[in-house]
């Protein structure tokens, strides 16, 4: 007889985004070139900020650290995504699905709260510009981000003990293009209830808490900005605001649909078009809008491309 927690299915078969035969090479070009885009861009924001001395500040600690986990993640499920699109059958291990979950989680957890410390550094900067240096020091920033890494460790192992606690008899085809929570549990022949509760909890504070913390720190950086009496300046801090803004509304909003909320309303179909919003896109938009838009981040490629050409 088997073990309680041990499982009949040994691979699963992932649906993908879509089944239908004439999407599957446009859909393979769209995200091969996301892919290639948010892989090139976190890499180049990785090494300006590492090479670059004065780039060397909280802020773009937090990019230095949101650029490496965009990275991560994205590299997670990305590349095994790409390659179903183009073959006919999409197998994954059962432990490689459970190893691609615990990343997953690991990362996406991490990714909201460096958006939330970010959120908080600028809070600090424009609010409290003069004691900045004194509040925003390396200890905090160190402090900030180990805090972020063990909630993310700590929601990765919630989730991927209690679903390797569930027993999968017969149905191993997971209507999704990697292994998330909500289709796993939908594939399960044992009771899911605690599982279920697990993820309203653990979303729940790693989605509600970080959301609530960044809309309370934008709403003071607003109000800041609308005292600035130069109208170019308050345009100009009001156009970065909106844009920081939308990648986080589309990160969390894409998130808190597909994870706050019961698992038998509304279609896996919905949910897989809304999470392409947190894995694909939004890593994808971070360095764009954390980069282009920033005047520290070309000056520091420029001086880099010259030493580079000279």
């Amino acid at each position: 007889m088997a073990p309680e927690n041990a499982s009949f299915v040994t691979e699963f078969t992932l649906v993908g985004l879509t089944d239908w035969p004439n999407l599957q090479l446009p859909l393979f070009i769209l995200f091969l070139v996301m892919y290639m885009v948010t892989v090139l861009g976190n890499l180049c924001l990785i090494t300006l900020i590492g090479l670059d001395s004065h780039l060397h500040t909280p802020m773009y600690f937090f990019l230095f650290n949101l650029s490496f986990i965009d990275l991560c993640y994205s590299s997670v499920f990305t590349p095994k995504m790409l390659v179903n699109f183009i073959s006919k059958k999409n197998i994954i291990s059962y432990k490689g699905c459970m190893t691609q979950l615990c990343f997953f989680c690991f990362f996406i957890i991490s990714e909201c709260y460096v958006l939330t410390s970010m959120a908080y550094d600028r809070y600090v900067a424009i609010c409290y510009p003069l004691l900045y240096n004194t509040i925003m020091s390396p200890k905090v920033c160190s402090n900030l981000m180990l805090g972020s890494y063990l909630m993310a460790f700590s929601g990765a192992m919630a989730h991927t003990g209690c679903m390797l606690r569930l027993t999968f008899c017969d149905a191993n085809t997971i209507n999704h293009y990697f292994c998330d929570v909500p289709p796993l549990l939908q594939l399960s022949c044992t009771d899911t209830y605690a599982n279920e509760l697990v993820v309203l909890i653990v979303a729940g504070i790693n989605i509600i808490v970080p959301s609530l913390t960044i809309i309370i720190s934008y709403s003071f950086i607003i109000s800041s900005i609308l005292q600035i009496n130069s109208t170019g300046g308050r345009s100009k801090a009001f156009s970065t605001c909106i844009s920081h803004i939308i990648a986080v509304s589309l990160f969390f909003g894409s998130g808190a649909f597909m994870y706050l909320k019961p698992f038998s309303a509304g279609s896996m179909d919905e949910s897989k078009i809304s999470s392409v919003f947190y894995t694909n896109v939004v890593p994808m938009m971070n360095p764009l809008i954390y980069s282009l838009r920033n005047k520290d981040v070309k000056v520091a490629l420029r001086k880099t491309l010259s030493r580079k050409m000279f």
